[in-house]
């Protein structure tokens, strides 16, 4: 794992509630991290502040690659990613949701229909490529979801509650896109579910947030 994350002594309060505290978690080697606890104790904000999406109220978030800690900036954030519960979808067909990252870092057209032809075979959705993406169930939205995470190539995939309000077979698919994704070598995943059957299922690493702190199960 050339990207490692530092968790150190992070607080987050909404409202003058304490969400976390004193969470601190080093992760540090390959594969898939699952932070589990039930939905509000706190796992969705960890997902948030790991990804540079919101900041802590006291602690830090630090990236290291080859020893060298890396600033917060545009170049480190296009290493990281985070695919969210409810995937925003624009209307447009599904390639194009699924090209929007690499079309706004100006990658070239014939690289990006080789990209995300790969990423939507990956996810089982290459043959729904023209379709509009509002008519996707909600497990085909998730899946093109981590698709267009995936197509760009990011060290660290965060996954917040991937198979939340997903149907079965669709559970079944993201539960192996999770494990095909462990078995290719990259990205390292680090993810949240409330399902501990899941958890045990998919985890090489199993985290828990009980009491607002984090702790290896």
């Amino acid at each position: 794992m050339s990207l490692k994350l530092a968790v150190s002594n992070i607080w987050k309060s909404y409202a003058g509630n304490n969400v976390l505290q004193d969470c601190s978690f080093l992760f540090d080697i390959y594969g898939t991290y699952v932070i589990m606890g039930p939905n509000g104790c706190g796992k969705s904000t960890f997902l948030r502040i790991c990804a540079l999406l919101e900041e802590p109220d006291a602690g830090e978030i630090n990236y290291f690659s080859n020893n060298n800690a890396l600033k917060k900036d545009v170049e480190l954030r296009r290493k990281i990613t985070l695919v969210l519960p409810k995937v925003g979808i624009f209307n447009a067909t599904v390639f194009n949701n699924t090209a929007y990252g690499l079309k706004i870092r100006g990658v070239k057209h014939i690289k990006i229909e080789e990209k995300v032809n790969s990423a939507l075979d990956f996810v089982g959705l290459i043959h729904k490529r023209h379709h509009n993406a509002l008519t996707l169930s909600s497990g085909e939205a998730q899946r093109m979801g981590i698709a267009r995470a995936m197509v760009i190539n990011p060290e660290i995939l965060f996954l917040d509650e991937p198979t939340a309000s997903v149907d079965q077979k669709n559970i079944e698919i993201i539960e192996d896109m999770i494990l095909k994704i462990k078995k290719q070598g990259a990205p390292t995943v680090i993810m949240a579910t409330h399902d501990t059957g899941q958890a045990q299922r998919l985890a090489d690493i199993l985290l828990e947030i009980k009491e607002k702190k984090i702790s290896l199960l």
